[in-house]
């Protein structure tokens, strides 16, 4: 049995890629390297069989790419290749429509043309209308944001191809804020540039690659004033990849992968403190564009049907990322 993993050497790909490697005999990696780097893959040989990664440096906007990769015997699909940040959604969506809508479009078109019947799709709890209470699969569904826009689309073209076709199975994870690394430490978040995201930005700062954090509003609609997010562990999430692909069956099903829980900046960044032991610099900042105050998953249904829940706690997210910082000597 093959996969093909779509933007299986970013972040959260890596640690699919991992888990993956206990439960099938190849592992096919699409990457374009625009926010990864080919060391993610050496790294990976040291986790997985070399025998079980083949990888295929290209852009799934490029159909012909897609046609020759799929030419491979692949029996399944999990697709996370996008671009996925919110403030770059708002200021440049027509690249965000481009990679993520007409990219998922290509890919599922390759599914079809090589009878590839099972997909797990990565989406984003960026879908939801905000609001305080936890989301459940069922909420409204209104982005915020360009990002959430475009994720939306894909899920809506997913659910209309699988109307078309009785055979195909997918099931739409949408996923919360990972953070957090393989406790290995050999694989992480170091994404390139200044980061969007706050685990690697915090990480930046305590290596003293960035002189401080800036937080990006303290007049959110929360108790301390930071906005607040439900942050998951990324082995917790691969593993709810490994539970979606047991689980797939005729048509699509869409499961919340979150812990329930809320943590707020200003939570997170005295979590990483007390990991490294020490303070760090920071300073408050204007709020982004398209930043909503809180987003909590509501996983019960994914706890129930795929029999998966999240592990790990906070404190578990910042030494497992630390360890993984002090390993790579990230620098911007």
């Amino acid at each position: 049995m093959s996969v093909l993993v779509t933007g299986g050497l970013g972040y959260i790909g890596a640690h699919i890629v991992v888990e993956l490697s206990a439960h099938f005999e190849k592992i096919h990696i699409i990457d374009d390297l625009s926010n990864a780097n080919l060391s993610v893959l050496e790294n990976l040989r040291k986790l997985v069989p070399e025998e079980k990664l083949i990888f295929h440096q290209g852009d799934i906007r490029n159909p012909e790419f897609l046609e020759n990769v799929f030419g491979e015997s692949i029996d399944s699909v999990v697709h996370l290749a996008a671009k996925k940040a919110v403030g770059e959604s708002m200021s440049n969506p027509l690249l965000y429509y481009d990679v993520n809508v007409a990219g998922t479009l290509n890919l599922i078109k390759a599914m079809r043309n090589h009878r590839v019947k099972k997909l797990i799709f990565s989406s984003t709890a960026c879908v939801y209308k905000e609001k305080t209470l936890p989301h459940t699969e069922d909420d409204t569904l209104e982005p915020e944001n360009v990002y959430g826009q475009t994720k939306l689309i894909s899920e809506t073209m997913i659910g209309d191809y699988a109307k078309s076709d009785s055979e195909f199975q997918a099931i739409i994870l949408r996923y919360f804020n990972a953070v957090g690394a393989h406790p290995s430490g050999l694989i992480g978040e170091d994404p390139r540039g200044i980061p969007n995201n706050l685990l690697p930005y915090i990480q930046r700062v305590a290596l003293g690659s960035l002189p401080q954090l800036n937080i990006f509003g303290d007049d959110y609609n929360t108790p301390d004033g930071t906005a607040i997010r439900d942050y998951i562990h990324v082995v917790d999430l691969a593993h709810g990849h490994i539970s979606a692909l047991l689980n797939l069956t005729p048509g699509v099903k869409i499961y919340n992968l979150g812990t329930g829980k809320g943590s707020s900046v200003k939570e997170v960044v005295e979590a990483y403190e007390k990991a490294i032991n020490r303070e760090i610099n920071k300073r408050v900042a204007e709020r982004r564009p398209g930043d909503v105050d809180v987003l909590l998953a509501d996983p019960s249904k994914a706890n129930r049907e795929l029999n998966w829940r999240s592990e790990k706690t906070l404190s578990d997210i910042c030494e497992d990322d630390w360890r993984f910082a002090r390993n790579s000597k990230i620098v911007i």
